[in-house]
């Protein structure tokens, strides 16, 4: 949309509130869809009519409270108590457990969680100059991100290939005395497994080491799918030496983004995790959070979300979202040369192609087609290259339809053959020096490939997908960060 003033967001006279709206609602039309069950990365969607009224409602009583100050808001306070209650009792902790005396606290997303549990493990141990932590090459990319905001120094273990699990001895044998934090995934976002919490944790106790467990995308589903008989292993507080846990309350608690709560087994552990400074002649900064000044809105919504759903609320939207898995699941195995990376165990249906004349990133492109958008994932080690799907209850209606359109998709991407890269080009993505990506040489790729010219993402990926693929890590990353950098730039 073009600014007739040329002002951008800032007109010389201000637009009629209506007219404000309806840019908004143009500009949203070229967005994927947020709700009907056909995204499988990014949103989660239950599927509850009126759910997103009472959120917005709630969103608007509390959009202008500053969580910077508790004693000035105490409703703000009084919400994230309880939102941090709720998952206390939902993940082992609270009176009468083996935890009774968890505490947490409300952050703005699953990244600024681990972040914190990192900052609150680093800072635990001002004895160390170069504290490490030890992850599963599986684990959330947050980690890497808070090594290397944090300066701590990030030691991967490969997973199994057939497992995509890390063993147990091989997390054990990463625990250095430099070591303060050793993480696991409850259950992975690439595949969606369950790591061995119960012997990763105890090698971490056993090392006099804190144990983080991330259950930012399944904490508030699993304990509703064992409910439901599901056999979801040992993972939260219940067991002996985790020591902080963290779950996204905008996933599978369907509240708005963003919101994640940050637990810890008892308030010295997370005492660390906090920020105070009184050297200056303003008010004392005292932060538990990354931020400082905080909305009360998405506190707010998640609350109303939580005590409009409530547990036999979470329980029908896991029953719903576990038979969508196994519809997906059956779908895929029905499928000739497809295969499922994992058996699901949690909400992730995560697949790959055996076949060599089955593209998986022409399939992606034909499902997109078809209205199913879909996360593909790179190859990664002795990790092929697979497709996510997120699955949350508002897919189960949807299942029936699922099955025929990727089977058309899969009889599409045949016909279409495997992309089939100039060979140069392949050479050149697997052998370029990171430091040799210079803008300019990034932007007559991207136009190349179709992402230049302020144009946005071309509707068909598969090109650029296969060339990401073909191209190692640390080159992946410069071409992403110099391609969004591309596409993030004003409308003069």
């Amino acid at each position: 949309m073009t600014d007739p003033a040329g002002a951008g967001a800032l007109p010389a006279e201000g637009l009629p509130a209506t007219r404000v709206l309806d840019e908004i609602r143009a500009l949203r039309a070229a967005d994927r869809p947020t709700h009907g069950g056909r995204l499988f990365a990014y949103v989660y969607d239950p599927g509850v009519a009126g759910l997103d009224e009472l959120a917005q409602a709630a969103y608007a009583q509390s959009a202008h409270v500053n969580g910077l100050d508790p004693t000035a808001f105490p409703s703000l306070l009084a919400m994230e108590n309880a939102l941090v209650a709720a998952a206390a009792r939902l993940l082992g902790g609270g009176p009468g457990t083996s935890a009774p005396d968890v505490v947490g606290s409300v952050t703005g997303g699953g990244t600024e969680s681990l972040l914190l549990a990192v900052k609150a493990a680093r800072d635990a141990r001002p004895d160390l100059a170069e504290p490490r932590i030890v992850v599963p090459a599986s684990a959330h990319a947050a980690f890497a991100k808070a090594a290397h905001y944090l300066r701590v120094a990030l030691d991967r273990v490969p997973v199994d290939p057939v497992t995509l699990r890390p063993t147990v001895d091989a997390m054990a044998a990463a625990i250095r005395p430099e070591t303060v934090l050793v993480v696991a995934s409850a259950p992975s976002y690439a595949h969606g497994v369950v790591d061995p919490v119960a012997g990763i944790a105890a090698a971490a106790a056993d090392a006099g080491v804190r144990c983080h467990v991330d259950a930012c995308f399944g904490g508030w589903a699993l304990p509703w799918l064992r409910r439901l008989g599901a056999p979801v292993p040992a993972f939260d507080f219940a067991v002996d030496g985790v020591t902080s846990i963290s779950v996204d309350l905008h996933k599978y608690a369907y509240a708005p983004k963003g919101v994640s709560v940050l637990l810890h087994r008892d308030a010295a552990c997370r005492a660390p995790q906090f920020f105070a400074y009184a050297d200056w002649p303003g008010y004392t900064m005292v932060n538990p959070v990354i931020a400082s000044t905080r909305s009360g809105g998405p506190i707010a919504a998640a609350y109303a979300t939580l005590r409009h759903l409530g547990e036999d609320g979470y329980l029908r939207l896991a029953a719903s979202t576990r038979d969508a898995v196994a519809g997906l699941a059956d779908a895929v195995r029905a499928t000739d040369g497809l295969r499922l990376m994992a058996e699901p165990e949690s909400t992730v249906v995560c697949f790959t192609a055996d076949d060599p004349e089955l593209d998986l990133f022409v399939l992606l492109d034909e499902l997109t087609a078809r209205g199913w958008h879909t996360q593909p994932q790179l190859r990664y080690a002795d990790l092929p290259a697979s497709v996510h799907l997120t699955v949350t209850a508002a897919v189960a209606p949807r299942v029936a339809e699922f099955s025929p359109a990727l089977a058309d998709a899969v009889a599409a991407a045949r016909a279409a053959g495997p992309v089939a890269l100039p060979p140069e080009l392949t050479a050149l993505a697997g052998g370029l020096d990171p430091e040799a990506l210079t803008p300019e040489l990034v932007a007559g790729l991207a136009e190349g490939l179709g992402l230049g010219g302020g144009a946005g993402a071309p509707d068909r990926m598969a090109v650029v997908n296969t060339l990401l693929d073909a191209a190692p890590a640390p080159v992946r990353e410069r071409l992403l960060a110099e391609v969004v950098g591309l596409l993030q730039r004003p409308a003069w």
